[in-house]
């Protein structure tokens, strides 16, 4: 069984047999958040990207639990810089940790901060659990999701929804399309005005798609 538990943004806790992770823990700025960085206690941290919005809280949750940052090279190297655990992969790169199966996959975005470079965006492809779960990170569509679909059948998957910096809605239904996931999770939406997006259109324009689309709250935590 899989806790998937929602803490706004990008940012989702997961907790299985084998251990817990957070992927993209921006919380003490994030006005969705539900938890703060010091309320968190996970073995490993999945960091897609530089950007602030994603990076958020890595660095101090690791540097307090000894919890290891999971990145891109360049990011994670970064994160050693700032005195936090890291172990760097890249795009196409797994690791067996003790906590799970990870595997870096493509993204279409940036990956910077204060004006340093931190290597390319990644999406990640986690097994815990007993389930299965891709995390994007920021993207647009593109047609290899047909192939992270097919190689990795995917229990869940969580979908950026929000446009101007991922996906549109239209993008997003067309990846559910691709992926073929059992269950899909919007992401990535109304944390700031310009990201607006209705997480029930979403759900709507998928009524009649074999996957099933799950809405989570803020703060809410469901069992897979």
């Amino acid at each position: 069984m899989l806790e998937v538990r929602y803490h706004g943004h990008a940012c989702f806790e997961l907790r299985g047999e084998e251990g817990s992770i957070i992927f993209d823990p921006f919380l003490r700025d994030n006005p969705q958040a539900d938890v703060g960085p010091e309320e968190v206690d996970v073995d490993g941290i999945l960091v897609s990207h530089g950007h602030s919005d994603h990076i958020g809280d890595a660095v101090e949750i690791s540097r307090r639990t000894g919890a290891v940052i999971v990145a891109p090279y360049e990011l994670a190297v970064y994160c050693q810089e700032k005195g936090a655990k890291a172990h760097p992969m890249y795009i196409g790169g797994s690791h067996q940790f003790p906590f799970g199966w990870v595997k870096l996959v493509q993204a279409h975005h940036g990956s910077s901060l204060g004006g340093r470079y931190l290597g390319v965006a990644c999406g990640f492809v986690v097994r815990l659990g007993g389930k299965t779960v891709y995390h994007p990170g920021d993207t647009g569509l593109f047609g290899d999701m047909k192939l992270i679909g097919e190689l990795y059948p995917l229990d869940i998957a969580f979908i950026p929804i929000g446009s101007t910096f991922t996906m549109d809605m239209d993008e997003a239904v067309k990846a559910v399309e691709f992926l073929k996931p059992e269950v899909a999770i919007p992401m990535h939406y109304n944390t700031f005005p310009v990201i607006q997006a209705d997480p029930e259109e979403f759900a709507r324009r998928l009524s009649d798609s074999p996957t099933q689309v799950v809405v989570m709250k803020f703060g809410e935590s469901r069992n897979f």
